[in-house]
């Protein structure tokens, strides 16, 4: 059978049936995520998303892309570390040292052997920093999951175009098992990722997009601006937080998409837009490959000035909203 055809309907057809199976188990009422003064949902939501969507991509990503066999190996780690979490709340000073280990590792065997130590210290810092970013952006319908399905499926078409098929397969099978998660998580989500899905999502966005710079499928920017929706909303918002002393690991709803939600927006409206985001991003971090190094600058400082202003217009909204009510 031929490859391509398993990695785009395998992953997502086992997603979807793991879902299915999950939400009629009695994981579904102990993984339920109950509405609290932080949520964005009015209803109790399984989150089992996350398990269905790793069984649906790693095991054939494994198959089909066996020389990223440690990325697989450590997202699948991350992923029983984070279900744990899920399941009891484990405190920071667990998850985070599981985070920096992997992503210590990953650079270990992915970069090369002459990169400095500085260097290395600040990959693990990125790769760590992606991780954990990813799982502050999963608080919406449909978000995380429209998220890993581009920017994956972007992963995806640009190693085919660059000749690395195993970075290309291994991309396709995250992106198709997302589009089978997205079946039932997009508004009004009947299920959630949790943090066993976008802990392993965020690391694999960041490990991937390294591979694949090392390798020569792309240049350095290629994979932040792939991900920059993401990386740019939980960047400001952490920032502004540290700026103001606040607890950065504690939840809360002071995301750009936060805002817009509590703003008025519903949250398919917020999908939307979401998703039209992500595939500018995507659909120019694909032809600026292939574009001089000139325009490939212009096309960075241009989305450097769409998320700045955002970030402006985002913050009036919920300032006029917050004065008028």
């Amino acid at each position: 059978m031929n490859a391509w055809l398993v990695v785009l309907a395998v992953p997502a057809v086992v997603a979807l049936v793991a879902i299915a199976g999950l939400r009629r188990s009695r994981w579904a009422a102990l993984l339920a995520d109950h509405p609290n003064e932080r949520s964005l949902h009015a209803l109790p939501t399984p989150r089992l998303g996350g398990i269905a969507l790793m069984l649906g991509a790693l095991p054939v990503a494994a198959v089909l892309a066996p020389a990223l066999a440690a990325a697989w190996g450590l997202a699948a780690c991350l992923a029983l570390v984070s279900l744990a979490d899920d399941f009891h709340s484990l405190p920071i000073a667990v998850r985070l040292p599981a985070h920096f280990t992997a992503a210590a590792l990953a650079l270990a065997v992915l970069a090369p052997a002459s990169l400095s130590l500085p260097l290395f210290l600040a990959g693990v810092m990125v790769i760590a920093w992606m991780t954990n970013l990813y799982n502050f952006m999963d608080g919406a319908d449909g978000l995380a999951g429209g998220m890993a399905l581009i920017g994956f499926g972007a992963y995806a078409i640009a190693a085919h175009a660059a000749g690395d098929l195993t970075l290309a397969l291994g991309s396709a099978a995250l992106a198709s098992a997302a589009l089978g998660f997205l079946v039932l998580n997009f508004p009004p989500a009947r299920i959630f990722m949790g943090d066993a899905g976008s802990i392993p999502l965020g690391f694999l966005a960041a490990a991937l997009g390294l591979h694949g710079i090392v390798a020569g499928a792309w240049p350095g920017w290629f994979p932040l601006l792939v991900f920059s929706p993401f990386v740019a909303d939980a960047s400001v918002t952490i920032a502004r937080r540290l700026a103001r002393g606040e607890r950065v690991w504690i939840a809360h709803r002071q995301h750009a998409y936060q805002r817009l939600v509590l703003s008025g927006w519903s949250a398919r409206r917020l999908a939307l837009a979401a998703y039209a985001v992500m595939l500018a991003a995507a659909i120019s971090a694909l032809a600026a490959r292939a574009a001089g190094e000139a325009i490939q600058y212009a096309i960075l400082a241009l989305w450097c000035g769409l998320y700045v202003a955002a970030s402006f217009a985002i913050q009036r909204r919920v300032v006029v909203e917050s004065v008028s009510s």
